[in-house]
């Protein structure tokens, strides 16, 4: 049996503005009308002996990891909550030791959900062959097999043939400068690190235990801790916290005399940067990879994005534009890796436009922020057909609801009723109230919200079916 886990706790700022903290790039549909995760478990379909994946996020993204395994029907085997960041090796470990005490012992196919992959024909292929010598307690990891000098990633460097497609493996290399890099892709036999892996679970934990005890004892006692929290597990965030930060590669691919490498040819990315997305789309006659409403005059080479508005460009060659709702970034390509300084400044200046968008996805729905200042905020509400927000009240704001597009059930203090479009309803301060959608069509709710204070964190929540704490 093959347990696919896919790994989606990355925050994603590299592909800023567009991916932010609570929106993070394996939650976007990048390349396609699907989401990089979706994209993720869709290429596993057809791959023989494969059950529905686990996969692990953490708490802000769990509600939007659940609805976008609904929409392409993939049932899980699971949804890991990491209690909090802790790298891939220990997030494989709790994932290893939960199937173990279910009496498995699956081979574990480790997935970021956050890479591209063009040909899934070959990658079920290079999984397949390293099946047999995964059986017989060897840890696999697939290398990507590379068509440039790339700075940005490891390298592996291949050894004997242990079987048909599958390799020992020499050397993991650090990321090499241009020259290195250029030295390797002319001597063959390098590969560049995917992040991906395959091996029992009974014997990843064995490794851990070797080379990483004190990481294995504090997963132990994390998944001790386990809880059933809706369709998530939750652990133990004490534990958890104890628990060493470290990567796969580093606490136990790197050390262990039993790993192996499968060449991947495949038309991988991992879509780390804005060129490294311009690559992997097809571009038009100038070289131009273009989305959304964009005009261009003269331009070669560029990728412009808009997300919410018209965005013109003139004479522009090998740049990158990208335009959301809150934020427009300007780069030359050949710096876009320098995207992270403009985050980290933003990170210094306190500034929301790293963690969300104006549009924030809720389990219920989403929201819009539509314009605010120091005593108002105005925001859309859209609500799922059967949804419903928590019962709840504010100390430091009231609420003035117009339905705009539906039919809204509303729970004002002791009152419930019914507002159609054009209605409305206000919501004094320390009143108890709810917002629900009984029927089968969207609903559109404009929220005027007027306060000495308007933050998210005033909010006391009696009851939620959501399973959100206060």
């Amino acid at each position: 049996m093959i347990l696919p886990v896919i790994l989606s706790g990355g925050a994603g700022t590299r592909l800023w503005p567009l991916s932010r903290e609570l929106y993070p790039k394996q939650l976007l549909a990048l390349i396609s009308d699907r989401t990089l995760l979706q994209e993720t478990a869709l290429r596993l379909d057809g791959l023989q002996g494969a059950c529905p994946p686990l996969i692990v996020c953490n708490e802000e993204h769990r509600f939007m990891v659940a609805e976008q395994m609904r929409q392409i029907h993939i049932a899980q085997t699971g949804i890991f909550l990491e209690p909090i960041g802790r790298n891939t090796a220990p997030a494989v470990a709790l994932a290893a030791l939960n199937a173990l005490s279910l009496g498995d012992d699956p081979l574990l196919l480790i997935l970021p959900a956050d890479h591209v992959i063009r040909d899934v024909e070959r990658f079920q292929s290079a999984i397949r062959s390293g099946l047999a010598l995964a059986e017989r307690g060897s840890l696999l990891t697939f290398g990507v097999v590379p068509d440039r000098p790339e700075t940005g990633y490891g390298y592996i460097r291949t050894g004997k043939s242990l079987a048909t497609g599958v390799f020992a493996i020499d050397q993991f290399v650090e990321k090499p400068d241009l020259k290195t890099a250029q030295l390797y892709l002319a001597a063959g036999g390098f590969c560049w690190n995917s992040g991906m892996f395959l091996f029992k679970a009974s014997r990843y934990v064995e490794e851990l235990a070797r080379y990483a005890p004190d990481m294995l004892e504090a997963c132990r006692k994390t998944l001790a801790g386990k809880q059933a929290d809706l369709d998530f597990t939750r652990f133990d965030e004490e534990a958890f916290r104890a628990c060493p930060s470290n990567s796969i590669d580093y606490a136990v691919m790197e050390k262990t005399d039993q790993a192996a490498v499968v060449p991947l040819d495949a038309g991988w990315s991992d879509v780390g940067s804005w060129s490294s997305l311009a690559d992997v789309i097809a571009s038009d006659g100038d070289g131009n990879v273009l989305h959304g409403d964009v005009l261009t005059v003269d331009c070669q080479q560029s990728f412009i994005h808009a997300s919410s508005r018209l965005v013109a460009a003139i004479g522009l060659e090998g740049y990158c534009v990208v335009e959301t709702r809150d934020a427009v970034l300007v780069t030359p390509k050949d710096r876009d890796q320098d995207v992270k300084k403009i985050v980290e400044q933003l990170k210094r200046l306190q500034r929301d436009e790293t963690i969300l968008h104006r549009r924030v996805n809720r389990p219920w729905g989403a929201y819009e922020s539509v314009d605010q200042g120091e005593t108002f905020q105005v925001k859309r509400l859209t609500i799922h057909p059967g949804a419903r927000l928590s019962l709840q009240k504010h100390q430091h704001r009231a609420e003035h609801w117009v339905v705009v597009r539906g039919v809204a059930k509303i729970t004002k203090g002791e009152e419930i009723f019914v507002l159609k479009a054009n209605e409305s309803t206000y919501i004094p301060p320390d009143t108890l109230h709810r917002l629900e959608n009984c029927t089968e069509h969207l609903l559109e709710i404009i929220e005027v919200q007027s306060g000495d204070y308007l933050g998210e964190d005033d909010i006391i929540r009696v009851d939620d079916i959501y399973g959100r704490s206060q």
